[in-house]
C-alpha cells in the first residue's frame, strides 16, 4: 500500500473527491476530461444519482464499543479488504500511460477487485501479468457473438476471477458535449482536438508521446485481432448490439465457469430473470448517468431489487459513489458491495497508481469512520441500520 508520505507535494494537498476532480481537470485535455466526468443529454440522471446519496441519512448511535471494527467482507468465497471494487472504465489507459495497470496495482495493494473493460488500452493478459490481484473482466457483446466469446476464453485463460456482462448499452447514448468538444473514440484529428491537446503538454508528452515511443498510437488491445487498430482509425469503441437478449446471457453462463455478474440492471423483473439465468451477481447501475437520462438513481431502485433477488445472488451498485459513507448507505439498503468509476479515474489522472491509492485509502478511512458513528463493527451489520429522517 502506498503511504501518503510517498506522494508528491501536490498529491498531499488532495483531500476530497472534488480536490481530485479538479486536479484531473487541470491535467487532462478538456475533451477527455468531459468524456469521463459528464453524463448524457441534460445530465439529470447524473445529478439524480449523486443526490440520492446526499439526501439519505444514517442515524448516529452512542455508547457502543466500536474499537474492534473492520471493513472487510466476503464475496464469491474470497475476502475483500472493503466492500468496494473499481468499476470498468474504458478510457483509463488514455488518462495515464498504461493506466489500467496503475489502477490494477492500486486495487491489488488495497485488497479489492479491479474490473478490466473491453475497451481497455492495455490487454487483459498484460494487466494480469504486470499487476495481478483480483481481476474481473467486463464484456460488451458484439453483433458477431463469436468475437465476444473469444474474449471470454481469453479472460478465462488469463485467470480472471469473474465476468461482468454489461447489458444497458444497446444503442449509442446522446452525449452532445463530445460533439461540441470534437472528442470521440475513435479519435479524430480536427482543429478543436489539436488545440485542446496542445493546451495540456504534460498529458501530451506524459501519455500519448510515451505510447508513440513504445510502439505507436494506442489500440484497444482486448479487441479481436481484426479490430485491434489504432484509436485514430475508424473503429467504434464498443460496437452496439440491438439484438442482445436473455439467450445470450444463458450462452455466456454456459461458457463461463466462474462468477458471472450482470451490470446495468434497474428493473426488479430483470433482476429476477438474470438470477434465473445463472447470474451470481448483479450491478444495479444507470451507467454512471452516461446512457439514458430518464433512468432512476441506482440507490433509489436498490431496495426492491434486493427484495426480489432474496439472497440468491450478490447485489452490487455503482453510480455516484464518492465517499465511504456512500458505500455504507448502499449496504444499509441491502447491497453487498459498491463499485466506483469516476473517483478512481480522477485519482489516476492526478497521480497514477499513487493517486488511485490515495483515493482508495479515503474510501476505506471514511467507511471505517462511518461504521463507528452508526455504532456497528463490520459492513454486514449495516443492513437495516436506522436511516433517520431525510430533510
Amino acid at each position: 500500500m502506498i503511504s501518503i508520505c510517498g506522494l508528491g507535494r501536490g498529491m498531499r494537498s488532495l483531500h476530497t473527491p472534488e480536490d481530485f476532480r479538479l486536479a484531473a481537470r487541470r491535467r487532462l485535455p478538456k475533451g477527455l476530461f468531459d468524456f469521463i466526468d459528464r453524463g448524457t443529454e441534460g445530465e439529470f440522471a447524473l445529478d439524480r444519482s449523486r443526490r440520492a446519496y446526499d439526501e439519505m441519512t444514517l442515524m448516529p448511535r452512542a455508547l457502543i464499543d466500536v474499537s474492534r471494527r473492520h471493513v472487510s467482507i466476503d464475496l464469491f468465497g474470497k475476502k475483500m479488504a472493503m466492500p468496494l471494487a473499481i468499476a470498468p472504465t474504458g478510457a483509463a489507459g488514455l488518462l495515464w500511460h498504461q493506466g489500467e495497470i496503475e489502477l490494477a496495482r492500486a486495487a491489488r495493494a488495497e485488497g479489492i477487485p479491479f474490473s478490466v473493460a473491453t475497451g481497455a488500452i492495455t490487454s487483459l493478459e498484460e494487466i494480469a501479468e504486470k499487476a495481478g490481484g483480483r481481476l474481473w473482466f467486463q464484456l460488451y457483446m458484439w453483433p458477431d457473438r463469436s468475437l465476444s466469446h473469444e474474449l471470454v476464453h481469453r479472460a478465462e485463460a488469463a485467470g480472471y476471477e469473474a465476468l461482468i456482462v454489461t447489458v444497458d448499452t444497446v444503442v449509442t447514448p446522446n452525449r452532445s458535449y463530445n460533439a461540441r468538444n470534437g472528442f470521440s473514440i475513435p479519435m479524430k484529428a480536427n482543429r478543436r482536438v489539436v488545440a485542446d491537446l496542445a493546451r495540456r503538454p504534460g498529458w501530451l508528452f506524459g501519455v500519448m508521446a510515451r505510447y508513440m515511443l513504445a510502439g505507436g498510437m494506442p489500440r484497444h488491445e482486448n479487441y479481436p485481432a481484426a479490430l485491434r487498430v489504432p484509436i485514430t482509425a475508424g473503429v467504434v469503441a464498443n460496437p452496439k448490439n440491438e439484438t442482445l437478449d436473455w439467450a445470450d446471457l444463458m450462452q455466456l453462463r454456459r461458457l463461463w465457469k466462474g462468477p458471472m455478474i450482470v451490470k446495468g440492471i434497474l428493473h426488479p423483473a430483470d433482476a429476477r430473470r438474470a438470477v434465473d439465468c445463472g447470474a451470481d451477481g448483479l450491478i444495479v447501475s444507470n451507467h454512471g448517468g452516461r446512457n439514458f437520462d430518464s433512468a432512476p438513481a441506482p440507490l433509489a431502485i436498490l431496495p426492491p431489487i434486493v427484495d426480489v433477488v432474496n439472497n440468491r445472488a450478490a447485489v452490487m451498485i455503482d453510480g455516484g459513489i464518492c465517499r465511504g459513507s456512500d458505500i455504507a448507505k448502499a449496504l444499509a439498503l441491502g447491497a453487498t458491495c459498491a463499485l466506483a468509476g469516476r473517483l478512481p479515474l480522477w485519482g489516476l489522472a492526478a497521480g497514477g497508481e499513487a493517486g488511485v491509492a490515495r483515493v482508495l485509502a479515503m474510501f476505506r478511512e471514511d467507511l471505517s469512520r462511518t461504521l463507528a458513528f452508526v455504532g456497528v463493527t463490520d459492513p454486514s451489520s449495516l443492513r437495516g441500520v436506522d436511516r433517520g429522517i431525510s430533510e
